[in-house]
């Protein structure tokens, strides 16, 4: 298995040339009749071997952790986040294990950030702010290191509960809960349109997508959709069972919206991680007028076939839209070809 870094690689170690990998591109595109960018690779799983470190990898960490917190709690977090940094040195820095790199990074940051819980959590409050404020240190010291692909949209993740959390220890006083949640809805809402536009920073910056860069715009992408639909499903009330059509509307239209950016910036995963929110929406209109035993099912079979549908018309449905876009725009997305 290999990536387009890899072949990036290869031509700047002088296996190969730059003409003829360039070749050999233009030849995939022609067989698949589809472009590197269109194909939205990711680098997650090399082969069965990943799982296996992985399975191995989350066995020693987490009977360590058992094993020692019988003696300290603290002391077992530590030794759980020393021992992912310990095996990221050889598994992600030596190997370059994409599956492990991922697990290893996220076990490190959890780490730090239950020890940072654990020896701060007299803080009351403000411990959630020092935790999350470790982890973001956590993730730009692995980010340094390994340079694994997830770590920015993790180090952003901690950013943005480190600025909840410092919002909620200053603004939690009796006089504003009752308009503290409503706060930290809109907060959060502006984090995934900031995360959205990070996202897209670092998709600019490789419109053919054959670097590593593409995987960190991935799971920022992965990151931003949720934030931005979450706040907007809690503030119109669903969650709290006051579903309407009017409120169910404002959702899905909400969706149709992103899944529309998501055509622009040929990025799946836009769309996707926001899915559960407009299944859950569908479902709940439906309930409202039929059977609530077969609604989930229903609204399943035709959420599948709309994106399956898309999925067959992604390209040419794309061209179309891209064709009218000011060169403003078409400057930071891939081209549609």
């Amino acid at each position: 298995m290999y990536t387009d870094e890899d072949l990036n690689n290869a031509v700047d170690k002088g296996i190969f040339t730059a003409s003829s990998v360039d070749e050999f591109r233009r030849e995939q595109v022609l067989s698949k009749q589809v472009t590197v960018a269109d194909e939205e690779n990711i680098r997650l799983i090399g082969g069965f071997n990943d799982i296996f470190i992985v399975i191995a990898c989350a066995l020693l960490l987490f009977s360590s952790l058992w094993a020692v917190r019988t003696i300290d709690p603290g002391l077992g977090l530590a030794t759980f986040a020393a021992l992912s940094w310990a095996l990221a040195e050889f598994f992600v820095l030596k190997r370059k294990m994409a599956f492990p790199a991922i697990m290893l990074l996220l076990a490190f940051i959890g780490g730090v950030f239950q020890l940072s819980m654990e020896v701060f959590g007299s803080l009351g409050d403000q411990a959630m702010m020092v935790a999350t404020g470790a982890s973001v240190i956590a993730a730009y010291c692995h980010w340094r290191r390994f340079n694994v692909p997830i770590t920015i949209a993790a180090g952003t993740a901690a950013t943005i509960g480190f600025i909840v959390s410092s919002f909620v220890s200053m603004f939690a006083t009796p006089d504003m809960l009752n308009v503290l949640t409503d706060w930290i809805l809109v907060l959060i809402f502006i984090c995934g349109i900031l995360t959205f536009l990070f996202a897209m920073y670092w998709d600019s910056s490789d419109r053919e997508r054959v670097t590593n860069r593409t995987d960190t715009a991935f799971w920022l992408h992965l990151l931003s959709a949720p934030l931005i639909i979450h706040p907007v499903f809690l503030s119109v009330g669903i969650l709290n069972g006051d579903e309407s059509i009017s409120s169910i509307a404002v959702i899905i239209a909400l969706y149709i919206s992103m899944s529309l950016i998501s055509i622009i910036i040929d990025r799946r995963a836009f769309m996707v991680s926001s899915l559960v929110y407009v299944l859950y929406a569908i479902s709940s209109l439906m309930s409202m007028y039929g059977d609530v035993g077969t609604n989930f099912a229903m609204t399943g079979m035709a959420i599948g076939a709309a994106l399956l549908l898309l999925s067959a018309l992604w390209h040419p449905v794309r061209g179309m839209i891209v064709t009218v876009l000011p060169n403003t725009i078409k400057q930071f997305i891939p081209d549609a070809k």
